[in-house]
């Protein structure tokens, strides 16, 4: 039976960056399927408890900060602790990321770490035009016809949204493996584990 993992995340989110190459790392090698499911925490948020960076109380927002310095040296990635366009919406690069389907996953992985690098660690703004058609050119594809299918892209955008609130999901990333779920690039080692046995 071949291992599938759903694979729910925003292309703002540092933590999705920071984990993006390792679960793609973790799922080759266990010979997992990955299914690219890009959702709107907008409204998974106010459902779940969750609040959005700037709503959130300032030691938790410095916290975040002090995490976030930690795991990009623990794992060696790049990243921009501030970078200039943060917060963002993310929601243009999440629908390019969706109508990249067609491309197949792997396409679809590629194009996502090309959005998240450009933001992190390149200081892009990935709710620009060109900054998408940059980063899907770094992924193979072609930019233009991307952002041209966008839009159409929505209906299926907002479906893994329902799906992943169905699904008891509240937070960036969150890898579901079987009715699983772990959310955090620091749980990967017990995704791994999972995708093992």
């Amino acid at each position: 039976m071949t291992k599938h993992v759903d694979y729910y995340f925003s292309p703002s989110s540092p933590w999705t960056y920071l984990g993006h190459e390792r679960f793609a790392d973790i799922a080759r090698r266990s010979g997992a399927e990955i299914a690219v499911r890009p959702v709107d925490y907008g409204v998974i948020f106010p459902q779940s408890g969750g609040l959005p960076l700037g709503k959130r109380a300032p030691q938790r927002q410095a916290y975040r900060l002090m995490e976030l310095k930690r795991w990009k040296e623990h794992v060696g990635v790049p990243l921009t602790v501030q970078p200039k366009f943060f917060p963002v919406d993310a929601n243009p690069a999440a629908l390019a990321i969706v109508a990249a389907a067609p491309s197949g996953a792997e396409a679809q992985m590629r194009l996502a770490g090309a959005i998240m690098r450009a933001l992190w660690a390149e200081e892009q703004n990935i709710a620009d035009p060109a900054a998408l058609r940059a980063a899907a050119a770094k992924a193979g594809l072609d930019g233009d016809k991307l952002l041209a299918a966008a839009p159409g892209a929505k209906a299926q955008f907002d479906a893994f949204t329902q799906e992943a609130l169905a699904r008891g999901v509240f937070g960036a990333p969150t890898y579901a493996y079987r009715d699983e779920l772990f959310w955090g690039q620091d749980r990967l080692d017990f995704l791994e584990r999972a995708l093992a046995t």
